[in-house]
């Protein structure tokens, strides 16, 4: 009998609420580890905000958030989140190597060679001293996720990180997120862009705030009655689909909760 994979990620009733505005309104997740989850939705849907609810980075108006079984936020947690932002988080003035190399410091990463590595997989190892305000927009892009995985943290969140990223490498990160959750990482990604969903294993269908499905893109597909994974996602956010499962909670968070939130 197959062991269950412990929970890496859970939210459960979370909520932030800006004045009368909802950015997260009571959104219920259990994401097991060792998976590619992909958070999609249009902008403006809430993606950005939850995953900063998740990383201890912004406080819930309600609702609790656990990483790797810690509640969050967590000081001593932190080691084992990776986080690449929306906008490069990155020093302008810095090079390359001096901004690798203090991001690393900061989680103990000092294994020059495990570095480097990294910076091959961004294809950046021969820009070591170019100042980071030099590089294109693309290449800052490559580097803000270099600074994210440099220490080979154990749960990973990306916010829209293809974005601005040529085909050839976009491709060439995919493979890589693909290595590090056969590796056991759990992986987190945002996007609006719907042809990334079959690159991931499950998805969250997320719109004002909430969750409108969870599944795989076959079977999220299979149940809005569509081949096109952009049209599954509308039918979703219309409402109740044709088997009356569109707009409602996931089925996970259906059966630890009971009811609907």
């Amino acid at each position: 009998m197959a062991v269950a994979s412990p929970i890496a990620v859970e939210a459960i009733a979370l909520r932030k609420s800006f004045g009368p505005i909802h950015a997260v309104d009571g959104i219920d997740m259990a994401l097991p580890a060792g998976k590619i989850y992909g958070l999609l939705g249009p902008n403006g849907s809430g993606k950005t905000t939850l995953i900063r609810l998740l990383t201890g980075l912004a406080s819930a108006t309600s609702g609790t958030v656990r990483v790797n079984g810690v509640a969050m936020p967590s000081r001593t947690n932190l080691a084992s989140i990776g986080y690449m932002t929306q906008a490069d988080g990155i020093y302008p003035e810095l090079s390359v190597w001096e901004n690798l190399s203090f991001f690393g410091a900061l989680y103990g990463q000092t294994d020059r060679a495990a570095m480097i590595k990294t910076l091959e997989l961004v294809d950046l190892a021969d820009r070591l001293d170019s100042p980071a305000q030099d590089l294109s927009g693309g290449m800052r892009r490559r580097l803000s996720m270099a600074c994210a995985l440099v220490h080979h943290p154990r749960v990973i969140f990306l916010d829209e990180p293809t974005v601005g990223v040529d085909p050839a490498l976009r491709v060439q990160f995919w493979q890589h997120f693909r290595r590090l959750a056969a590796d056991g990482a759990t992986l987190l990604v945002s996007s609006h862009v719907m042809d990334e969903a079959d690159r991931c294993d499950e998805l969250l269908f997320i719109r004002s705030g909430r969750v409108l499905a969870q599944g795989t893109s076959e079977e999220l597909r299979k149940r809005a009655g569509t081949d096109d994974i952009e049209t599954a996602f509308l039918r979703f956010a219309e409402g109740p689909g044709p088997d009356g499962s569109g707009g409602t909670p996931t089925a996970a968070a259906q059966d630890k909760n009971g009811a609907a939130r």
